[in-house]
């Protein structure tokens, strides 16, 4: 069962499909009852909730200034989870969804000049971020790569449009991304927002540890393996609200724990990627194992994800 906050879904109607490159289409969603589409930023992303078992992200690739529409572009992934294939075989124009969100954990900040790096399908969040960067004539570049061009969602449209700006290299011709060197040639103080896969993102994650002068911020579509030797004994979660205390097995998660308590928590993908089960943390310390909070976000410790993070202290304080 997949549970998201009612004020956030809105029924939503395929307006469009159509294939963008190998593997990848583009839908175009409107309001089923002709409202307008809801406000987002970029690097947003809506969940799509295809039936009662399938609830996947995709981020919003389209101009947030359209009132009318959302835009999701998707990669076809054969050994994916079946959200990818019903998308791509089953969903037609005309069909009607429902839409969580859109939430924001990807958000643009303020930067002299930027770096995109994206990988196969991580382009989508990144187009509206170089949309709105070029608006404000603020410097930027873009490395984007993928398996073939073919592959490569978008690319001729940047290619075409910012040729000075967007180096495009997929990897059957030009190998892996040359990381370190994109990264020397930036000024300092460069902001750089990286989404694909997970080797990636975690070469520009080694890469940007060396390179002080950058300050990096991901987006992961799939999660984090947990670390060997993770501990996931048994602890006591305190819920503020009503003074509750729950206990949370070694074999289940808070939320599994919070849910069976009767507690009504909003959640979706179970796997910490979405940022949907996001509750504040009041006290003790959690231990984080989402990929949603940057390493600065995860040393405050005043938020955490519920569906996979635990605890490192015996008990958690939490806004529930």
């Amino acid at each position: 069962m997949t549970t998201i906050a009612n004020h956030e879904r809105r029924q939503m109607q395929v307006a469009g499909k159509e294939v963008l490159a190998d593997g990848v289409v583009r839908l175009t969603l409107v309001d089923h009852d002709g409202a307008t589409a809801p406000a987002w930023t970029p690097g947003s992303h809506v969940d799509l909730i295809l039936d009662d078992t399938i609830t996947r992200q995709y981020s919003l690739c389209g101009d947030p200034g359209d009132t009318t529409s959302l835009t999701v572009a998707v990669l076809r992934e054969a050994d994916g989870r079946g959200g990818s294939i019903f998308v791509h075989d089953k969903l037609d124009t005309g069909d009607v969804v429902a839409v969580g969100g859109p939430r924001n954990h990807f958000a643009l900040v303020d930067a002299d000049s930027y770096l995109f790096v994206a990988g196969g399908i991580g382009i989508t969040p990144l187009l509206p971020m170089v949309r709105e960067v070029e608006a404000k004539g603020t410097s930027w570049q873009m490395l984007y790569g993928g398996r073939t061009r073919a592959s490569m969602a978008f690319a001729d449209e940047l290619a075409e449009t910012h040729p000075e700006r967007v180096r495009i290299r997929p990897q059957d011709q030009h190998g892996h991304l040359d990381l370190g060197a994109a990264l020397d040639e930036v000024e300092p103080g460069t902001v750089v927002y990286c989404c694909g896969p997970e080797p990636l993102l975690q070469a520009i994650e080694s890469a940007c540890r060396e390179r002080p002068h950058v300050t990096l911020h991901v987006e992961r579509f799939a999660p984090k393996e947990v670390p060997a030797g993770a501990d996931d004994g048994a602890f006591e979660v305190q819920l503020d609200r009503t003074g509750k205390a729950v206990q949370v097995a070694a074999d289940e998660t808070i939320l599994d724990a919070v849910l069976r308590e009767g507690v009504d928590a909003d959640f979706s993908c179970r796997e910490g990627t979405c940022g949907t089960c996001e509750v504040a943390v009041l006290g003790g310390t959690p231990d984080h194992r989402d990929s949603v909070l940057s390493e600065d976000e995860q040393a405050e410790n005043d938020a955490m994800m519920i569906c996979v993070s635990r605890s490192c202290t015996p008990k958690l304080i939490l806004d529930l």
